[in-house]
């Protein structure tokens, strides 16, 4: 069978707290290229979470409705672990920056050592290579539930929750900072 007649599955796996434009891009793409991707919604344990998995697959899943080779679900544990579950060999991830390039790198490298698994990156198109869901927390948590400062990075069912959820109000003080996280 030539390579070109299998059926890959890919795993795009992250936290997705909340989903952004960013996000849906790369899965978009993904999606063209392989013969499956599944949407794999895990926790960072270095991160703090602002919705639960299950909130996040809800916000997650009417942008999917439109790729028939698109899935997603929760997971816990290892994403690996996950990846295999799946049937899949591939990670997808999205690139904004060398930030982001350095981190995954290492991951890419330690997921093949310990578990066989090879990553293919997708490079952030250039509306998105700003688009956080930490930055998008940020600014509803320092006061920024104005609608149109976040339409542009994430869909419109997630401007809605995230304006609920914050009610207008900023959850912590400007000068109040938490300790500085290192990134994922």
């Amino acid at each position: 069978m030539a390579v070109a007649d299998r059926h890959i599955i890919a795993v795009f796996t992250g936290s997705f707290d909340p989903v952004t434009f960013g996000h849906l891009d790369v899965l978009r793409r993904g999606a063209r290229v392989f013969g499956e991707v599944i949407v794999g919604i895990g926790m960072n344990p270095d991160k703090e979470q602002l919705f639960t998995p299950e909130e996040r697959l809800a916000l997650l899943l009417p942008h999917i409705q439109d790729m028939p080779n698109v899935r997603a679900a929760t997971y816990a544990g290892l994403t690996i672990d996950f990846v295999r579950e799946c049937g899949a060999h591939v990670l997808l991830r999205g690139i904004r920056d060398m930030a982001d390039l350095s981190n995954e790198v290492q991951l890419a490298n330690l997921n093949r050592l310990i578990g066989g698994i090879e990553t293919v990156f997708i490079l952030a198109s250039d509306q998105h290579v700003l688009t956080s869901s930490t930055y998008i927390r940020q600014i509803m948590e320092l006061g920024g539930s104005d609608p149109a400062r976040i339409a542009q990075l994430v869909p419109p069912n997630v401007v809605d929750v995230l304006v609920a959820r914050y009610g207008g109000k900023p959850r912590r003080e400007p000068g109040n900072r938490r300790e500085p996280r290192s990134p994922t």
